[in-house]
């Protein structure tokens, strides 16, 4: 995640400083709350909120509890985590769906902002998470484009979908959609509205009459993350025209500041309940303060790997591959192609390395390095293969084996070096997979079916693709072995 990049990496560098000292004073501590506030201010957080935050920090590490810690910089460290998780909002706060089914859950905000695509990737949540069955609808009647968008997004995921059109008035559209929605037992009813470039007041109106007309149980601002200050300015428009009971924080992959991830929550005191994490229709994560808090301070997020682990991780292939290599069997191209695409399904190395504590620069530096250019390269090289070669890859090493090497660079669109290179790194894999033939083999590849393996360890933890680190750290070298 883009977002956060920039403050993560000043304010790692300010509280370094002052996590080692053996002692706080109002001196050191004022000196690292100067920087602090800086970094929070380039970072496109709100004035009254850095002030909020700084004053809080502050409070709290020149009161008793730093004076009496055995580690006071630590202890500093810890207070600058609970104030950012304060001002983001303490906890995660779901949807409140307790009502007469269908539950109506209006959305909000200015165009542009992927309200749409937000409505749809909600659907997808609320259908594979809590087992609702769901009805999205369009009342977006000033751009017909919006309503066949939608109509295909419903498709995609597998969602209700109720039929409107441009000539119908947004309040007969919502009205019938609740209707349609009670006579296919829907649980929820999701309501995509119109959007302006702006905030005016036909749109605050409209909105204000759709809202007495549906009463939803939830109504959702939905607001682009890279709008930085102006965010928090529309965010309270809607606030003091709507009831709004949460927000949806898209694009927040494209921010790397996140100032108004930090801002929106003490400005509009209501409570950010996902974020839009990238285009796809799986990418809407359930918000967390703590861990986003844990992330901006280099401290990783175990918990969302874990859980991404546990739901995208293809449990049979991971547990067919540990039988397999349990007992001895070869490694072969099929089983690393397996391996990438479960990296590809978990939204890239670069993703799954920087919710590990203290891999932050490195994913930043796979992300660099082109990594996921570079294992899409090596799946189409695979992809170009014969079932033949890809079960025995040893025989495009052997004799007369200069052909198949054309006809499948030309397959692929590559070179014979990135063919070589594959080749190599597979071999490499395929001896560290002989040294952990065994129970450590399954142990690991258990910790990828179905979150921490026995012994603690984090799955997805880097070594191998969607593997454990090996016994011993990285190989040789120091490189991961793809």
């Amino acid at each position: 995640m883009a977002m956060f990049e920039n403050l993560s990496d000043r304010l790692s560098h300010s509280l370094k400083k002052i996590s080692g000292k053996a002692s706080l004073t109002e001196e050191n501590i004022q000196e690292t709350l100067r920087e602090v506030r800086m970094a929070l201010l380039e970072a496109d957080v709100a004035l009254p909120v850095v002030k909020v935050f700084v004053d809080g920090v502050k409070q709290r590490a020149l009161g008793q509890e730093v004076s009496q810690s055995l580690n006071p910089g630590q202890q500093f460290l810890k207070i600058v985590q609970a104030e950012l998780e304060h001002v983001m909002g303490d906890s995660n706060e779901e949807l409140n769906l307790a009502a007469q089914p269908p539950a109506v859950v209006l959305m909000a905000g200015l165009q542009g902002a992927g309200k749409t695509t937000s409505v749809a990737k909600l659907a997808k949540f609320l259908k594979e998470r809590h087992k609702k069955k769901v009805m999205v609808v369009s009342a977006d009647v000033y751009r017909p484009a919006a309503i066949k968008q939608l109509e295909t997004l419903a498709n995609e995921v597998d969602v209700l979908y109720c039929p409107s059109s441009p000539d119908q008035k947004p309040i007969d559209i919502a009205r019938n959609a609740m209707q349609s929605a009670k006579t296919s037992f829907a649980d929820v009813l999701l309501v995509d509205t119109a959007g302006r470039l702006h905030v005016d007041d036909e749109l605050m109106n409209e909105i204000q009459q759709l809202h007495k007309a549906v009463n939803p149980v939830e109504t959702l601002f939905v607001i682009d993350a890279m709008i930085g200050q102006d965010a928090v300015t529309t965010a309270k428009a809607f606030n003091d025209a709507l009831p709004l009971t949460g927000v949806v924080l898209t694009k927040v992959d494209g921010d790397a500041r996140g100032g108004a991830a930090l801002s929106v929550r003490q400005i509009t005191g209501k409570p950010i309940k996902f974020l839009g994490v990238g285009e796809k229709t799986d990418a809407l994560e359930p918000f967390y303060p703590e861990r986003i808090a844990s992330r901006i301070l280099g401290m990783g997020d175990v918990m969302s790997l874990i859980e991404e682990v546990e739901q995208k991780v293809d449990r049979k292939k991971a547990d067919k591959l540990a039988k397999k290599v349990a007992k001895g069997k070869k490694f072969d191209l099929n089983d690393l192609r397996d391996q990438l695409q479960q990296i590809n399904n978990m939204g890239g190395l670069s993703s799954m390395m920087e919710k590990l504590p203290g891999m932050g620069n490195m994913a930043q530096m796979a992300e660099q390095a082109k990594m996921g250019k570079q294992f899409g390269q090596m799946e189409a090289i695979i992809n170009s293969m014969t079932p033949k070669e890809r079960s025995n890859p040893e025989i495009l090493n052997g004799s007369g084996s200069g052909s198949r090497k054309r006809r499948i660079t030309q397959g692929s669109g590559t070179t014979l070096q990135d063919l070589n290179r594959l080749l190599k790194q597979h071999k490499q894999m395929g001896k560290m997979m002989k040294k952990m033939k065994g129970k450590g083999m399954q142990r690991m590849m258990q910790g990828m079916a179905g979150g921490v393996p026995p012994g603690g360890g984090i799955p997805g933890g880097g070594g191998m693709p969607g593997g454990r680190m090996p016994p011993g750290g990285l190989p040789p070298g120091g490189k991961f072995p793809f």
